[in-house]
């Protein structure tokens, strides 16, 4: 169910526009590569990949544990509706 789950966050998840702190980062980044040796500037490269792919691992748990939240609330809902009959406009009878 999660690679499911992984390929609908892949198919509908748009990444919010680059935001300042990003360009910050960014700007900080660059300055710091240029002050470095290269092993130092490998190293930097090594940490930034790191904490990008934690990154992405948090956003799609994240989707995926809002999205069962939501499947577990639609079946309580409905359980709930099986139970409890309404009239044509939804008070419980």
């Amino acid at each position: 169910m999660n690679e499911t789950l992984k390929n609908l966050y892949a198919r509908f998840y748009t990444p919010p526009a680059e935001s300042e702190t990003k360009r910050e980062i960014e700007d900080a980044h660059r300055q710091l590569i240029q002050r470095l040796d290269k092993p130092e500037r490998r190293l930097i490269l090594r940490i930034i990949d790191a904490k990008d792919r934690a990154a992405e691992t948090r956003s799609i748990d994240s989707f995926i544990c809002g999205f069962e939240l939501a499947w577990k609330l639609s079946a309580e809902l409905n359980l709930y509706d099986e139970t409890h009959p309404t009239d044509a406009v939804g008070r419980v009878l």
